[in-house]
């Protein structure tokens, strides 16, 4: 894994931008103020920051279901020597979220983001037909809002 070196201005754009970024006409440019740097300059820190996976995405956070779409939790049991080869398949896909390793015979979780609530089985469907591995489903049953946020 590639060393994260983060500056002091890197760790107050990343503490002071999540959950806050506004919707005026020049969102970056807005932002940009607060930390006294050009919008060039911001936009320009948050690519190297996701670039270096500092950050895994900088962007809104929609709630799919509330915009006719569906969202649900899978998981798979992976081979160990496939891990590698199964997450790139996995992650090819833009319904992917979020992707993550565990220490359990389910070993790669991943979230599934669709436009419709078919896409849910049709990317499943894709994903089992890829990898030739079984995609577990785990469909939400009770949303709760937790409001996270990481200090950097």
């Amino acid at each position: 894994m590639k060393d994260i070196s983060l500056d002091s201005t890197d760790r107050w754009i990343i503490n002071s931008l999540q959950g806050c970024f506004g919707l005026g006409e020049r969102p970056y440019r807005d932002a940009a103020e607060q930390f006294g740097l050009s919008e060039t300059d911001l936009i320009a820190r948050l690519e190297r920051l996701i670039d270096c996976r500092a950050l895994s995405r900088f962007g809104p956070m929609y709630n799919a279901e509330k915009l006719g779409g569906a969202v649900t939790l899978c998981a798979m049991a992976v081979p160990e020597e496939r891990f590698d080869e199964v997450t790139e398949m996995v992650n090819a896909h833009r319904e992917v979220a979020h992707n993550y390793a565990r220490s359990h015979k389910l070993n790669m979780w991943f979230v599934l983001a669709c436009e419709n609530p078919d896409g849910i089985a049709a990317t499943i469907a894709e994903i089992e037909a890829e990898t030739d591995l079984q995609v577990y489903d785990f469909p939400k049953q009770q949303e709760f809002f937790i409001g996270l946020k990481v200090e950097a």
